[in-house]
């Protein structure tokens, strides 16, 4: 069974792979933006509808602004990235990382909600001056922190990888009784310790993803926030602000948890084999790097 999951895994990377090579992401990029675009003109009409005390318009605005969050996460973003690579990287649990995925999305929407509610009160910015901060300053440093967080990776990779290659050096004497996690005749660690795991996906790790999110707010949040700002119901702006972080934690948990599973499967036929210890943390490296090229390369063409 471990054998048969890890095979799925690899066909599953093999058509994402496949998907890559052959344009359909651009296609689902297309489709994404195309549903953003439709969502806001349909944000707009429920903004003209509660404005007119329309009874059931405040219902269909947040669905509506559910959707825009849906399509907000499906095209280009950078929380997919970063949780999809933590998943994939770290031995992290998939009720945590999905934990992360949903405060994340919340944490930017209300980073969007200080944004709007000090331009607008305190410092009297226009909508135009919003977006172009979030867009010219915050996103570069978002995706800034994402290219680090991707290197700190792979520098934890390269630890671990030397840490194991050491001990493979030391300890390649054979063995005719059986070890648990501490072996009292070597004083090696032959199997991964649960502390020194949950250590190594703390609380810290996870501060530092929902923080590399929550910098760039979203720019559709931001419009419906100025608004409704401007309409007098700044109220309704803030619940349809959070309509979209659901919608955008919707498909960032589904990533989320693709991920966990993935790592998990690609590694279950290697369980019981002593290749574990030196390719969990290559696959950190792989991983850290391609989430440091992807973003810092965004963060560059966003300065």
């Amino acid at each position: 069974m471990p054998r048969l999951i890890s095979l799925i895994s690899l066909a599953l990377i093999a058509l994402l792979a496949a998907l890559y090579a052959s344009g359909a992401d651009r296609a689902l990029t297309q489709w994404a933006l195309s549903g953003q675009r439709a969502a806001q003109d349909a944000m707009a009409g429920g903004l003209r509808a509660l404005r007119a005390g329309e009874g059931a318009a405040l219902a269909g605005f947040l669905l509506v602004c559910f959707s825009y969050g849906f399509f907000h996460a499906a095209g280009p973003g950078h929380g997919k990235l970063l949780i999809g690579g933590y998943g994939a990287a770290r031995a992290v649990g998939a009720w945590r990382l999905s934990s992360v995925a949903l405060i994340a999305s919340l944490a930017q929407g209300l980073s969007a909600v200080a944004l709007v509610g000090a331009g607008v009160w305190i410092w009297q910015l226009g909508r135009a001056q919003m977006t172009d901060l979030a867009d010219r300053l915050l996103a570069p440093l978002s995706f800034g922190a994402i290219a680090l967080i991707g290197l700190w990776l792979v520098w934890r990779g390269l630890v671990r990888l030397r840490a194991a290659e050491q001990h493979h050096h030391h300890h390649h004497h054979d063995h005719d009784h059986q070890h648990g996690s501490d072996c009292a005749t070597c004083g090696h660690a032959h199997l991964p310790d649960p502390a020194d795991i949950a250590a190594a996906t703390g609380w810290r790790d996870m501060a530092l993803l929902i923080g590399a999110i929550a910098i760039r707010p979203c720019t559709g949040a931001l419009f419906i926030l100025i608004l409704t700002a401007q309409m007098g119901i700044f109220a309704i702006g803030v619940a349809g602000t959070l309509a979209m972080a659901l919608g955008t934690a919707a498909l960032t948990i589904a990533v989320a948890l693709g991920a966990v599973m993935m790592r998990r499967g690609v590694l279950a036929g290697l369980v019981d084999s002593p290749a574990l210890a030196r390719i969990q943390p290559m696959i950190e490296i792989a991983v850290g790097v391609l989430v440091a090229i992807i973003a810092g390369r965004i963060a560059l063409a966003a300065l």
